[in-house]
């Protein structure tokens, strides 16, 4: 059986994929942040450096396919979010839960807090939300494990649901 190593661009990606590996019964230790997608070649070549020839997989987003699709020899399988992760997870899971989310992390008098602000008040809530996700350190992977608990099987994003696919027929 191939050794199944899964590339995301940063941390609050990896947890919600090794959420949902673990859910599945498989190994969330495959998965590896690459600190930006522009790491994806380097990472690439210190998987396969080890002479084990890792089965690779990626998830990013479209606008960033270009880097993924450069390496050599071509990963295994790329799967794409259509915006980012995060917008992914926001649309399969709907406004009303990701709102209760980020009661749940104990950052809802923040977010009431955020949405007063004159230059925020008057935006959409989509916007909102994927503004005020990154405005402090830690948020977005705490905010990420959460949305992922509460992702429920047959509910996961397209993206998601092909990746962990491919997870389990090359592993």
């Amino acid at each position: 059986m191939a050794r199944v190593v899964v590339l995301v661009e940063g941390e609050s990606d990896a947890v919600v994929v090794r959420r949902l590996l673990s859910g599945r019964g498989q190994d969330p230790e495959v998965v590896v942040a690459m600190g930006g997608v522009t790491n994806v070649r380097r990472h690439a070549e210190e998987l396969r450096a080890g002479g084990a020839d890792p089965v690779l997989l990626a998830l990013g987003d479209v606008g960033e396919r270009r880097y993924l699709e450069k390496v050599e020899p071509p990963l295994a399988g790329v799967f794409l979010c259509d915006r980012d992760l995060e917008e992914e997870l926001f649309r399969a899971l709907g406004r009303d839960q990701v709102l209760e989310a980020i009661a749940a992390i104990g950052d809802e008098e923040r977010w009431a807090t955020f949405c007063g602000q004159p230059e925020w008040r008057d935006r959409p809530v989509d916007d909102q939300l994927r503004r005020f996700v990154g405005t402090r350190s830690g948020r977005k992977a705490a905010l990420a494990d959460e949305l992922g608990r509460r992702l429920r099987p047959g509910a996961e994003p397209p993206p998601l649901v092909a990746l962990l696919d491919g997870v389990a027929r090359y592993g």
